[in-house]
C-alpha cells in the first residue's frame, strides 16, 4: 500500500470547469469518483482541489475504499484511421483549404468543437 504522499504525487487528471449557477470554478479529480470542490478563482479552486484530493485519499485508506491508479494516457497513440465516403472526404478537403489549415487540424477542431469527449 502507498503512503498519502506517494498518492498526492501520482498524476491525476485535474479538471476545471466554470461554476454557471454559483460563479466561480468547480474543480474535480474524475479518477477519484466525488473528489470535487470549487474555488471563487481558477487558482483558488487549484488549491482547494489539492487540499479536497488530500482529504479523498485519506479517508479512502482509513475506510479501506480502493484507490485507483491514475489513467495511463500511453496506451494512446492519438491516432486512429477512419473510412468515410468520398463526398464527406471531399468537403473536409475544401473546408480545410479555406480555413487555411491541414485537413488533419481541421478534423481534430470539428472533433473537439463538438465535444468529442463528452461521448
Amino acid at each position: 500500500m502507498r503512503t498519502i504522499e506517494e498518492y498526492m504525487a501520482l498524476p491525476y487528471r485535474l479538471e476545471i470547469i466554470p461554476d454557471t449557477s454559483e460563479g466561480g470554478y468547480e474543480a474535480s479529480y474524475p479518477e477519484l469518483r466525488g473528489c470535487l470542490t470549487t474555488g471563487k478563482t481558477l487558482a483558488a479552486a487549484a488549491a482547494n482541489a489539492e487540499d479536497a484530493k488530500r482529504a479523498w485519499l485519506t479517508a479512502a485508506m482509513e475506510e479501506g475504499y480502493p484507490i485507483p491508479d491514475p489513467e495511463n494516457n500511453e496506451e494512446y497513440s492519438g491516432q486512429f484511421k477512419l473510412r468515410i465516403p468520398k463526398s464527406l472526404h471531399r468537403q473536409l478537403a475544401q473546408q480545410s483549404r479555406r480555413e487555411g489549415i491541414s485537413m488533419n487540424q481541421y478534423c481534430l477542431y470539428l472533433l473537439t468543437r463538438n465535444s468529442a469527449g463528452q461521448a
